[in-house]
């Protein structure tokens, strides 16, 4: 059997029409990727950002006996698009529900710390491995944020400490942590989809006993009036600063704390902001733009 890819590059605001069209028409898969090689801010959980130019792909099963008129398939997507880049081409059969797995390797956080895909061997056996399905939720390893966070965590003395991870997305870096030695990580997030995503990749990997997640009211009744060790927190600059008040209240006295998902031109504001609550260590950065602000709480209690 032979597949027929159809792709046609669209405004952003133009996509859910195209999805639906190429859908309507009998596509059994419809794919978003970027047109322009542009980068997106780390989304909030429960988002799926888009580029400014998207090329919508609508995939067809092509019948040997009754062959699809591309010609004619095309002039109509042309008719009600017109003015849009549109291209096509054949494919061979394959898998295609395990096809998107050749496209995810391992990662190398640092010395003997691994992100391996489910489905591969880890390169060290001996190392930290933390073994992740990649499709459930945000946090593969991949993104700059996550990255830093994961090599913030690797260098961080967790062993024995209660850890958060707010805004946990995949769990990628509640597991790292707990498989670096942590007593117990209490994770949340607001898309319950992150919420199952953390549980099945803290049980892949052997750590779910010692993990709590839940929905930020479930994590406030579960985890209050405790306060952790460390916190690592991968979301956005806006919720960040949000949140310095109560991320005072969950952390001790010189407890550890890391924030991702802030861009180079936003690091003055977020530290700013956390300067009342925290002494900023360090600030560090990857692919350019992407920070990582570090630090400790100060060493008295304040009562918000």
């Amino acid at each position: 059997m032979k597949w027929l890819q159809i792709h046609i590059t669209v405004d952003q605001e133009q996509v859910e029409f195209t999805e639906t069209l190429l859908m309507s028409l009998g596509a059994v898969s419809v794919t978003l990727d970027d047109a322009e090689d542009q980068a997106l801010l780390e989304p909030l959980p429960g988002e799926t950002p888009l580029w400014n130019k998207v090329i919508v792909t609508g995939i067809y099963q092509q019948d040997e006996q009754d062959p699809i008129d591309v010609d004619t398939l095309e002039a109509f997507l042309k008719a009600q698009l017109p003015d849009v880049p549109m291209r096509h081409e054949e494919l061979e059969d394959q898998v295609w529900e395990r096809a998107w797995m050749d496209y995810y390797e391992p990662i190398q956080i640092g010395e003997k710390f691994w992100i391996v895909p489910e489905w591969l061997e880890p390169p060290e056996a001996d190392a930290t491995n933390i073994k992740l399905d990649p499709g459930l939720a945000f946090g593969t390893g991949n993104h700059a944020s996550t990255f830093l966070c994961l090599q913030w965590l690797g260098k961080t003395d967790v062993k024995d400490k209660i850890v958060i991870d707010y805004g946990c997305g995949s769990g990628i870096l509640g597991v790292a942590a707990l498989l670096l030695g942590a007593k117990k990580v209490y994770a949340t997030d607001i898309d319950p989809q992150a919420v199952l995503a953390t549980k099945q990749n803290a049980e892949l990997n052997g750590v779910l006993d010692r993990l709590y997640v839940g929905l930020p009211e479930e994590f406030d009744q579960e985890f209050k009036p405790k306060q952790a060790d460390v916190l690592v927190a991968n979301i956005l600059a806006g919720p960040l600063m949000m949140l310095a008040p109560e991320f005072a209240n969950l952390i001790k006295s010189e407890g550890e704390f890391a924030l991702a998902g802030v861009i180079e031109e936003q690091v003055a504001e977020v530290s700013s902001v956390y300067s009342e609550f925290f002494d900023i260590v360090q600030v560090e950065n990857r692919e350019e733009n992407w920070c990582r602000i570090s630090g400790k709480r100060h060493p008295h209690n304040c009562n918000f």
